[in-house]
């Protein structure tokens, strides 16, 4: 299948929305615009979502976060977007926005003047975007790496091209992770212009980082005029014109404006008179985050031609190599069934926009290890993500890992999130651990320098990072580290005098576990500490609990020892939106009991043996057993069992440790064909930067990772026949005999499993048997639910009975 154009099956649409129609809330808070694989800029449109004072009494929000929205009025064109993620914007920075006029009442300082409704339907796919605004504007784009390239086909009349410097993604309630712009400046020459802006704030309540553009247009503009006003936004701890409207911007004379110390907002307007016979304007904008004239020179590098479809092109041929050719399935004939190609496609799409690569381009050091930024975050992303960007992207994915190290090397800690070389926001562990446990477990040297990454694994587990009294969470930080650490290191598990106690707990010891993992290879003597500190959960286990007829969850306990159940529910999160001041992070105690796959032996003993575990596992999944209202992290999910949120991602694979593995598929199914579709309300909330992409990917390989652990639970492939390229250039052949055309809806269970021509007899296999050096596995399926595994079960490397 060489030279296949698997970039017509991606849909970059499908997340656009969520259950309200024409609203983004609840979908999955995509990034639709030009964009490479891991590439430094996201170029697409950014809006201004309206909501009505009915909706918003419901709890309804503006969710901007990636630029797109279904109907949201377009404010500009900018070069830096993250994709998939909730709660406060970052970035949308480097904008530009062609007007057709900048007469009054237009305020070039007041977006409100002159934003944009869409007209018709906007066409987007791999690379490239087109959208029409209602002032008769067609916006087309595409981007590089460090480039985007717009074309702006203008109406007879008036042209002009307003750069906002200023410019960022706003989040309509306000507040303490509100982005701020720190200043800045512009020069402009000719048809060209340079300069840099400073942004802070965000979502992860960053530090100001700078941003480098050097723009240009293929034809000189008539007049271009700098403007700068008073910064009137709402900004803590900076110079500014507080609690007053927005000002006029007062145009100078020169060619260029500078913010100085009170942050002004400044820009330029870039105008074609009529007698210029043009009608179509065309710009390329070069980012960077170390000076301007490196932003020149991507932009002269980059994009030589002012042809926006060689850009484009050279996008899907890069998508094509580097990504989607390295997990092949059959395109063409009557048996393919496009729908899943679609989704299949998409999902590996949407997984390798973020984190972006960065390389040489860190203003804050530069070390000459690589550099990764938006890490949005490792929260989402280990659970299976990086498992598969270990296999089919192992060159980069050593590269992260570096990163990763480097960042604790330069600011203290490795990051859990990271947007904008800025550490945060800390949702539950330090779950760099995991990811630096996985990579190590399945045999990833190549430059990284292991020692290094277990000092910093250490740094996690041992020093209590200082608190950052965020809003979210004034106890400890949400920056970095293991903010509950005290209570962990003095009582073996989080005591209910600090937030999230329970989740907490639960991912602390999956943290230690992963420092277990390393310590093996590199400090031996620490591995037995490490382990007795990963069974802490244990201390949490409370026999006398019983919920819905099922006796055994964990609960909250008081630092001296003694349980705490006031006010406490295994059905409900115990705080708003299940967010920081909860017992349990985005999931209810019930579902997190199940969470610990380094020790799934002690977890179905604590619940009662192998039946009462079926049975409850079972309930999680019934329809209409919620109680806890999670507002968009579970819009339309009725169950315990969220999808839509990452600590749940495995739950549905757990009957693999029952040796009934026919009901992890029917389960995985169920789920992948009631919650994703190739639509745009086409998954169970946020992507979370491809985490819940990823999810479906490695149900429709028919496997699933297991993080930490060099173990992958065998399930049932959605396709006849798999081709994935592995370890950099092995092959791994998955293969079954179903019908292509329904296997993903049904005769999916699995009669028998060959692997390397070898009958298997477990329900999952080791990193080794075929990610190394490639191999087949072969799945025999019909319609009969079968228990064909009689071997082991998947192991529990971290089983330790504490024996209380």
């Amino acid at each position: 299948m060489a030279g296949t154009d698997y970039s017509r099956f991606v849909n970059p649409f499908i997340g656009g929305s969520g259950p309200y129609p024409d609203l983004a809330y609840g979908g999955g808070d995509i990034f639709v615009g030009g964009s490479v694989p891991f590439g430094s800029v996201k170029v697409g449109i950014d809006t201004f979502e309206v909501i009505g004072p009915e909706l918003r009494s419901q709890g309804i929000i503006d969710q901007t976060n990636g630029g797109w929205t279904p109907k949201g009025l377009v404010t500009g064109v900018s070069m830096l977007h993250v994709s998939g993620t909730g709660a406060y914007p970052k970035y949308g920075v480097i904008p530009q926005m062609p007007l057709t006029t900048i007469a009054a009442p237009v305020n070039v300082l007041d977006n409100t003047t002159y934003w944009q409704e869409r007209v018709g339907t906007d066409s987007s796919s791999v690379g490239y975007y087109k959208t029409q605004l209602k002032n008769d504007v067609a916006i087309e784009l595409s981007a590089t790496h460090h480039t985007g390239i717009m074309q702006y086909s203008f109406p007879v009349g008036e042209k002009h091209v307003l750069v906002d410097v200023s410019h960022y993604l706003p989040y309509q309630g306000g507040g303490y992770a509100e982005q701020t712009f720190n200043g800045g400046e512009i020069h402009v020459n000719g048809s060209s212009y340079t300069g840099y802006g400073v942004f802070g704030g965000g979502w992860n309540e960053g530090a100001p980082f700078p941003v480098y553009f050097c723009g240009e247009f293929e034809i000189t503009p008539d007049e271009a005029r700098t403007f700068r006003g008073p910064n009137t936004d709402p900004m803590a701890r900076l110079h500014g014109l507080s609690s007053e409207p927005i000002q006029q911007a007062v145009f100078g004379s020169g060619t260029s404006e500078a913010s100085g110390w009170m942050n002004d907002r400044i820009g330029a307007v870039f105008s074609w008179s009529n007698s210029s016979g043009a009608t179509q304007i065309k710009s390329k904008v070069g980012i960077s985050f170390t000076s301007a004239g490196k932003a020149c020179r991507f932009k002269e590098d980059e994009i030589t031609s002012w042809d926006l479809n060689t850009t484009a092109s050279a996008a899907v041929k890069k998508w094509n190599d580097e990504v989607f050719s390295k997990v092949q399935v059959p395109t063409e004939g009557s048996s393919v069934n496009e729908t899943n190609l679609v989704l299949l496609y998409s999902s590996l799409y949407f997984m390798h926009l973020m984190p972006v690569e960065r390389t040489g381009d860190n203003p804050f050091w530069n070390s000459g290890e690589p550099y990764y930024d938006d890490f949005y975050t490792l929260w989402d992303l280990h659970r299976c993500t990086v498992s598969l960007y270990h296999l089919i992207q192992p060159v980069a994915y050593e590269e992260m890992i570096r990163a990763l190290i480097d960042t604790w090397k330069h600011e203290g800690y490795m990051p859990d999130g990271r947007a904008g070389f800025w550490n945060g926001e800390v949702q539950g562990g330090s779950n760099s651990d995991n990811v630096l446990a996985d990579a190590y477990v399945k045999g990833l040297r190549g430059a990284i320098n292991w020692t290094a990454g277990y000092q910093a694994m250490l740094k996690n587990a041992e020093v209590l990072p200082i608190n950052t009294f965020s809003h979210d969470d004034e106890t400890a930080s949400v920056k970095e580290g293991r903010a509950a650490l005290d209570d962990w290191l003095k009582a073996g598990y989080v005591s209910r005098g600090s937030t999230r106690s329970i989740s907490r707990t639960v991912e602390y010891a999956i943290n230690d576990y992963a420092v277990s993992v390393v310590a093996a290879g590199e400090a031996p003597q620490n591995v037995q500490k490490y382990l007795n500190r990963s069974a802490g959960w244990q201390r949490l286990w409370n026999d006398d609990i019983v919920s819905r007829t099922f006796t055994g969850f964990l609960g909250p306990k008081n630092l001296n020892g003694t349980w705490n159940l006031t006010d406490y529910d295994v059905l409900l999160c115990g705080g708003p939106d299940c967010g920081f001041s909860a017992f349990t992070f985005q999931t209810v105690p019930f579902e997190t009991s199940f969470a610990l796959p380094h020790d799934m032996k002690s977890v179905i003993e604590k619940m009662g043996g192998p039946a009462e575990f079926e049975r409850r596992l079972d309930y999680i999944f019934l329809p209409n057993t919620s109680a806890q209202d999670q507002y968009q992290n579970g819009a339309e999910i009725s169950t315990i069992m969220n999808i839509g949120n990452e600590p749940d991602f495995g739950l549905p694979y757990l009957y693999n440790y029952l040796n009934k593995s026919y009901k992890s598929i029917n389960q995985s199914r169920a789920l992948a064909n009631q919650y994703f579709k190739n639509a745009l309300y086409g998954i169970p909330g946020n992507s979370d930067a491809g985490a819940t992409n990823s999810w479906l990917v490695w149900s429709m390989l028919g496997l699933y990772p297991i993080v930490t652990q060099p173990v992958y639970l065998l399930e049932s492939p959605w396709f006849d026949d798999i081709n994935m390229t592995v370890n950099g250039n092995a092959t791994l052949r998955i293969r079954s005999n179903g019908d292509p055309r329904t296997l993903g809806q049904n005769g999916y269970y699995v009669k028998s499993v060959k692997i390397n021509g070898e009958e298997w007899d477990r329900n999952w296999f080791e990193h080794e048997d075929v990610m190394v050096n490639g191999g087949v596995i072969e799945f025999d399926v019909g319609e009969e639910e079968l228990v064909w595994e009689k071997g082991d079960l998947p192991p529990s490397p971290g089983h330790l009975d504490l024996g209380l």
